[in-house]
């Protein structure tokens, strides 16, 4: 890795155990298994989720939508983190806090499955009281609603966020246009924000393209998903035919 303070992780959206696990080896620290922009289901996720796992890797998933159903079903799975899609209000930040955590603190049911080792007592008890609290939260800006509520957002217990590009340079009336100075001062505005509340800075930068991920460790990002299987599976494709 070019930094031991940033976390690279990469992005999987098609179902293939082999695919989720060239990944979980290749050295990520996590790999998000996207729900929202795929055809995987809860029961293919459980299974990535247990392949990306058992290679040592961080199982992260990206929700459909703020949904408590699927979350208490992935995290029972075995997911150690989970990314908010299209978060634009405080509102939605404590919804899912309450949705990732046990009671007191939430009203995340009690299910015993794969992340409670299917029940035997001391796996139970360790995730009830120790595993379950070490999820990792992170919540995607994705749209001009969520610019005028950064602070709010920011100050909850969150590790930190992702820009979701495509969806977010569409809302600002430019969509693709990474470039557009529009799209820049919403990704610096989103950057200084983040910095005062000391939560990790994310990108998902879509093309694998290494020039990109040195620029956006060097603007200041320290998250970033480095671009997606379907992604990478077709540059290296095409890329006999373009010499």
């Amino acid at each position: 890795m070019r930094n031991s303070k940033i976390s690279l992780g990469t992005w999987l959206s098609l179902y293939n155990e082999g695919i989720a696990e060239i990944l979980a080896n290749a050295g990520y620290e996590w790999i998000t298994i996207d729900l929202e922009h795929s055809s995987i289901s809860i029961s293919q996720a459980e299974k990535l989720i247990r392949v990306i796992d058992n290679c040592g890797t961080k199982p992260f998933i990206r929700l459909s939508s703020n949904n408590d159903v699927q979350i208490k079903r992935v995290l029972d799975a075995g997911a150690r983190g989970i990314i908010i899609p299209m978060v634009e209000s405080e509102d939605d930040v404590k919804t899912a806090i309450e949705h990732i955590s046990y009671p007191p603190k939430g009203n995340r049911g009690m299910g015993l499955s794969r992340a409670q080792g299917y029940g035997e007592s001391a796996k139970k008890i360790s995730y009830i009281n120790e595993y379950s609290k070490q999820i990792e939260l992170y919540i995607q800006i994705e749209s001009k609603a969520a610019l005028t509520k950064l602070d709010e957002l920011f100050s909850k217990e969150i590790n930190g966020y992702m820009i979701g590009p495509y969806d977010l340079s569409a809302s600002l009336g430019i969509p693709g246009d990474f470039t557009n100075s529009r799209f820049i001062e919403a990704e610096e505005l989103i950057l200084e924000r983040a910095k005062e509340y000391n939560i990790k800075r994310g990108y998902h930068i879509v093309e694998p393209d290494e020039k990109e991920l040195d620029i956006k460790i060097s603007n200041g990002y320290n998250f970033i998903a480095y671009s997606v299987d379907f992604r990478m599976l077709d540059v290296m494709a095409r890329k006999p035919f373009k010499k």
